[in-house]
């Protein structure tokens, strides 16, 4: 009998039948098959929804919502919403998984319990080329600081902004009322993750990968317009402000810190 999972995977899926059966496959073959998926079908009108009923009891934590379109964020904020296990990840659905996947994060968790994000590495995969891991051999646990910088680095992370390769703790997400901004239809993600790491304690990182990110040339990512520029800038701003101001905080504090401990010693040698 199963023990109550701990892991709930988000999957926003929108006109995905060409490429869910690769994704359901993938998680039906986990090393770790103690999670609950929690599919959000953000209006689809091709197959998916058939795709999706054909693969349901194959699942042992199975869900899907069914929703009016309205976007990435809004699909994810619908799935946060229902979330009922410690810990969350997102994966979306053009996408797929190595078997570890769903037991990194798990392991992850326990390894490192004053970590309140776990972030894996990913491949890089396209229609035509071969699969690369992205960044070099590296991990370990990440001050904010740190933390902020492998998030917004444009090159060589293996960290990056995205929330497909994070897990993320339920109750702190609960505690503070995170969402995604629905208004910003480009780095919502990112700007998730920064608001998140701004009031987390520390955070685990590693290069090795277990999630391959499927770059297809007709995503709405590689289209440009000028809603996308704009989006682009004012992500930026929110994305910088917020670490500023979280950093800063921070230092505050440690100030203050310092200053208590000075006053501390100082009467402790006045007795």
């Amino acid at each position: 009998m199963l023990q109550q999972p701990k892991l709930t995977v988000i999957m926003p899926v929108y006109n995905l039948a060409e490429y869910l059966p690769r994704a359901l496959d993938a998680l039906l073959h986990q090393d770790e098959s103690n999670f609950k998926l929690l599919i959000i079908d953000d209006g689809s009108t091709d197959k998916t929804s058939e795709i999706l009923q054909q693969y349901r009891p194959k699942f042992p934590y199975f869900t899907v919502i069914k929703t009016k379109n309205g976007g990435p964020s809004s699909a994810r904020n619908i799935g946060l919403s229902q979330v009922d296990t410690p810990y969350f990840t997102f994966h979306d659905g053009d996408d797929f998984v190595d078997p570890g996947y769903v037991s990194f994060f798990l392991r992850a968790f326990k390894l490192h319990p004053d970590c309140d994000l776990v972030s894996c590495g990913y491949y890089i995969d396209r229609p035509k080329g071969r699969s690369h891991v992205v960044g070099k051999p590296e991990s370990g646990v990440l001050t904010k600081g740190n933390a902020f910088m492998k998030l917004t680095d444009i090159f060589a992370s293996p960290m990056k902004g995205y929330c497909w390769n994070k897990g993320y703790r339920t109750k702190l997400v609960r505690k503070h009322n995170l969402l995604f901004d629905a208004d910003v239809a480009f780095m919502e993600d990112q700007i998730f993750n920064v608001k998140y790491i701004s009031i987390a304690r520390k955070v685990y990182y590693t290069q090795k990968p277990y999630y391959h990110y499927w770059q297809r040339s007709d995503s709405i990512v590689h289209r440009p317009n000028l809603k996308k520029t704009s989006d682009l800038l004012m992500g930026n701003y929110l994305i910088w402000s917020k670490i500023i101001k979280s950093i800063m905080k921070e230092r505050e504090q440690e100030k203050a810190k310092k200053k208590a401990n000075k006053i501390l010693l100082k009467n402790s040698n006045i007795d």
